[in-house]
Formats: C-alpha cells, sequence, structure tokens
C-alpha cells in the first residue's frame, strides 16, 4: 500500500520550479499531488505522478536532483475532524508523522492525506484496524 513519491532539490531561486514543471510537462508526465518546502537556499519539491520511471528519467537528463521514497496515502472524509480521526487512529501505536500534505477537490466528498511515517508497516495496521481507506497505487492515479 505504499506509493512511491520522487521529491526534488531546488536552489531557492527564481524560474528553478518553473524549470521543473516544464521538464515534466514535456515527459508527459502528470502531478498529482505535490508539496513544496522551502529554507532560505533550497527547496524539496515532493510529488506523486502518474509515471514516476518517466519522470525520474526527464530529471536525470536535466541534471536535476531528485529521490524516489514511498509514502502512504490515506482516504479521509472531506469535512472537519477529517485530520484528526486519522490522527486519532495513530494515537498510542508509537508511529511518527515525519511530513504530511493532503489534495482534494472542493465538490469531493473525500480526500487523500499523504504521509510519510517512520513506520509505515505499523501506521498501515492501525489505521486499517479503524476501517480507515489506506489507498494503493492503482487508487490514486
Amino acid at each position: 500500500m505504499k506509493i512511491p513519491q520522487i521529491s526534488v532539490f531546488l536552489e531557492n531561486k527564481a524560474g528553478r520550479l518553473a524549470h521543473v514543471t516544464r521538464v515534466l510537462r514535456d515527459a508527459r508526465v502528470n502531478i498529482l499531488a505535490l508539496s513544496l518546502a522551502d529554507t532560505s537556499d533550497f527547496g524539496i519539491l515532493r510529488l506523486i505522478v502518474d509515471n514516476i520511471d518517466q519522470a525520474k528519467e526527464a530529471l536525470a537528463a536535466e541534471s536535476i536532483v531528485s529521490m524516489v521514497n514511498d509514502v502512504t496515502a490515506v482516504e479521509v472524509d472531506n469535512r472537519p475532524g477529517g485530520l484528526a480521526a486519522i490522527l486519532d487512529a495513530l494515537e498510542g501505536g508509537g508511529v511518527n508523522v515525519e511530513y504530511m500534505y493532503a489534495f482534494a477537490e472542493h465538490r469531493a466528498k473525500k480526500a487523500a492525506l499523504i504521509f510519510r511515517f517512520d513506520d509505515p508497516e505499523t501506521a498501515i495496521r492501525l489505521l486499517k484496524g479503524k476501517g480507515i481507506n489506506v489507498i494503493s497505487g492503482g487508487e490514486i492515479l
């Protein structure tokens, strides 16, 4: 139930993000979800894409540094308290949320949360034990 995520390390300069998106566009890679975090010098762009291999290849061809790791996607009710219900399911299980981001379409009844856990197997077991839908790669794509 893990989903590959590509992380791109960007110099914090005007035009760097646009360059990455053009590279992916030209490679016909669709961005499904993203998160961008920055420091004073560098940023980390985290992406869920429809073709991870094609994305890696296109970025490497442009000497853009990236890495792939696995994340967990969880379906949540698109309403107040949805995130709290997910975190309640994890509480007491000893799982740390390293980072997360979300995506939702405002008219949808469900949203998806993308998590990076320190112990994904335990997190998935706890979530499923509470009846929470852990989304597979095919469902998100």
